[in-house]
């Protein structure tokens, strides 16, 4: 499975299924590992930044350069665990811990008021101001009970998308 040049065995794609808990069908996993082999343009096994950002719908996105340090130097297994939260089978709690770790750029298993402004600042850009954002999160977090010197674990974010389900489902092409 290192050397993106061979195929697939029926053991390898066993274990990519194992590993991302069975969100995805074998044929699945195979139309992945082609799109995994037209990313990985130097056949080293794993996907750099510089190939993920060849992706216009991932070089467009505003938050890439906080999903870049999430992707940077997946192989192939990681490759299809990091998707599988894109999974429409996908819980909302492995939903819910992509977004997390999205916020949690630091990886310290907090987001404080901080990581949310400034995700807030990529996503929205100069049409809100600094004071406007603080604003409405102020605001937002004080309604679910929060303070702006609070810190939100995954189990919070688990509480507060639990209300509404994250539609972040992607369909996987299959030839």
């Amino acid at each position: 499975m290192g050397n993106t040049s061979s195929m697939l065995t029926q053991y390898d794609i066993e274990e990519v299924q194992s590993h991302c808990q069975d969100l995805f069908e074998q044929q699945e996993i195979l139309s992945l590992y082609q799109r995994f082999c037209q990313l990985d343009r130097n056949a080293k096994g794993f996907i750099s930044s510089d190939e993920f950002l060849s992706v216009p719908e991932f070089a467009m996105n505003p938050l890439s350069l906080r999903l870049l340090k999430m992707v940077d130097g997946l192989n192939f297994k990681d490759f299809v665990a990091f998707l599988s939260a894109f999974s429409a089978k996908a819980s909302l709690k492995q939903k819910v811990k992509l977004i997390f770790q999205v916020y949690d750029s630091d990886c310290n298993g907090k987001v404080s008021f901080k990581d949310i402004i400034e995700v807030l600042r990529d996503l929205s850009g100069s049409f809100m101001s600094d004071e406007q954002r603080e604003q409405v999160l102020s605001q937002v977090l004080n309604e679910a009970g929060y303070t702006n010197d609070s810190f939100l674990t995954l189990e919070d974010f688990i509480k507060v998308f639990g209300s509404c389900k994250p539609e972040m489902d992607v369909e996987i092409p299959v030839d």
